[in-house]
């Protein structure tokens, strides 16, 4: 097998991008310190098309060289929003008709792998996933303010994923299900 170059993998330009049809899902960052994760958010963001991100409370907001870093323009081509909380970005998401998860291990979460967007209302305007600090997770009252909660199956000593991680992994998951047929 031969690696494809960059030239030969017919990805959008920016303004493609911006006029294309985006998965109807928001990611929420809460309070996420690092940003090399908000930038890898934003990259994976990119990858499959979300709709936009929204950065709250201390997450860093774009243009920043540390962000740049690791979404690689990403941050150009994504649209985000800024929210002075995560509780406030679920109201306002509310107001809209989205349907909220916090993606935190909570009493009667739902596991990511039994998750089936199918048995949802039609008539949502999308989805938004939650995404917390990396030490403290999703705040308790935002969790209070989602619809559900998911989790990520997890099968050794640790107890928690990188936030990046966790983004991608969940956003596949609604890719899949949501844009893949």
């Amino acid at each position: 097998m031969r690696k494809l170059k960059i030239t030969e993998m017919g990805r959008m330009n920016v303004e493609e991008f911006r006029a294309s049809k985006k998965m109807p899902l928001i990611v929420v960052l809460d309070d996420v310190r690092s940003m090399y994760n908000v930038g890898s958010v934003f990259r994976t963001a990119d990858a499959f098309r979300v709709e936009a991100i929204y950065l709250c409370g201390i997450t860093a907001q774009p243009p920043h060289p540390e962000i740049h870093k690791t979404a690689l323009g990403a941050e150009d081509t994504v649209d985000w929003k800024h929210f002075p909380t995560a509780l406030d970005a679920v109201a306002y998401l509310k107001e809209k008709g989205y349907i909220i998860y916090s993606i935190e291990q909570c009493e009667e979460s739902t596991m990511l792998n039994e998750l089936d967007l199918s048995t949802l209302n039609a008539q949502s305007a999308g989805y938004a996933i939650i995404l917390g600090n990396e030490v403290k997770g999703v705040h308790q009252e935002v969790v209070d303010a989602s619809d559900d909660c998911i989790e990520i199956p997890q099968f050794g000593t640790k107890h928690s994923l990188n936030v990046s991680t966790t983004a991608g992994t969940v956003i596949w998951e609604f890719a899949k299900q949501l844009m893949i047929h």
